[in-house]
């Protein structure tokens, strides 16, 4: 039997076009062009082949959308026999929704909590009682927040290594992000939002993870509640994605059996729109213009989700031998 090819790096995106290269919109695609991954390794247990360069030992997976894919692929990727992950860092490098009360489209977030918002009990909206905030609550529960949160958060709640996300956004605070034009007019229209008004930049700011892509001031006031709640107002929400909870739930059971190490998992998230609408728009008016397009933060969001996962994985990398077997940490 062929030895395991050690992996120093694994990238993981969400979604690309079936080209994988040219002219079109993914999120694997500058890492297949730039970085490169130019091997092609056939992936039949997954969404799609996966790609690989041999010079960095860095191996690159799209996942698929939403939770089930995400987990079926990584926990497939995990325990295919002809890698070993045993020393690999895991690089989650994709696009999300951006909360306006924390941050603008085109930043990019590090993320250290990621809760989980599938798993719930919810009455529709229309026939909750008056005294209720949401519709939306804990499973077991009798009302919205009900105190004490379940003991066994971790069914909820995933926490990645703290001095692991310390180093990347040390390391990656002072990039500059894009910011053409259209970012700028679209930020602009954020009146009262400071923190969506500012300029792009490279944050810490957790996550809230569902199947469900939603959108809305008040679906903005539950993430944010529903973060505060399991985490017990440890972090902040800031972005919103679909994948995380499938993706840290098999890393987790890979972890386990020790295919994995726990504590070299890496979470970038990058705001190509607002969970909620300007001042003056309906949820449905900024929903139903939301487009590819013609949404201002797709591009410059693929640009930033590359661009500073890139810096990680040249730095972990080009200093293999310090960070094999030991964690990178901020200098002192």
């Amino acid at each position: 039997m062929a030895r395991a090819l050690p992996i120093r790096v694994v990238v993981v995106t969400m979604y690309e076009s079936a080209l994988e290269t040219g002219n079109h919109f993914g999120e694997f695609r500058l890492w297949v062009e730039r970085l490169p991954l130019n091997e092609r390794i056939p992936f039949p247990y997954g969404f799609r082949d996966l790609r690989y360069n041999s010079e960095k030992s860095v191996i690159g997976i799209v996942s698929g959308v939403g939770t089930a894919r995400a987990a079926a692929s990584i926990m497939a990727l995990g325990m295919d026999p002809r890698f070993d992950f045993t020393r690999a860092y895991w690089l989650v490098a994709g696009i999300a929704g951006v909360n306006p009360l924390e941050a603008s489209i085109g930043s990019a977030a590090w993320v250290e909590w990621v809760v989980d918002a599938d798993l719930a009990f919810e009455i529709d909206a229309r026939e909750i009682p008056a005294e209720w905030s949401t519709g939306y609550l804990p499973l077991g529960k009798t009302r919205p927040y009900e105190q004490p949160v379940e003991a066994d958060g971790a069914r909820w709640v995933y926490r990645l290594d703290p001095g692991l996300v310390t180093w990347a956004h040390w390391l990656t605070a002072d990039l500059r992000l894009n910011d053409p034009p259209a970012l700028r007019d679209a930020r602009s229209r954020y009146i009262d939002f400071p923190a969506a008004q500012a300029s792009p930049l490279v944050l810490r700011g957790d996550e809230v993870s569902g199947s469900t892509f939603w959108h809305g001031t008040l679906l903005n006031r539950r993430a944010t509640d529903w973060f505060a709640y399991w985490t017990g107002g440890r972090g902040r929400f800031v972005m919103t994605a679909m994948e995380e909870t499938g993706t840290l739930q098999a890393l987790s059971f890979l972890a386990r059996a020790g295919h994995v190490d726990i504590g070299r998992i890496l979470v970038l998230r990058t705001g190509s729109n607002y969970t909620m609408p300007p001042p003056g728009v309906s949820a449905a008016e900024s929903l139903t213009a939301m487009s590819l397009i013609r949404n201002p933060g797709y591009l410059p969001a693929l640009e930033a989700a590359y661009f500073v996962g890139r810096k990680v994985v040249d730095e972990l990398i080009g200093n293999w031998a310090a960070y094999a077997d030991t964690n990178p940490i901020v200098p002192s």
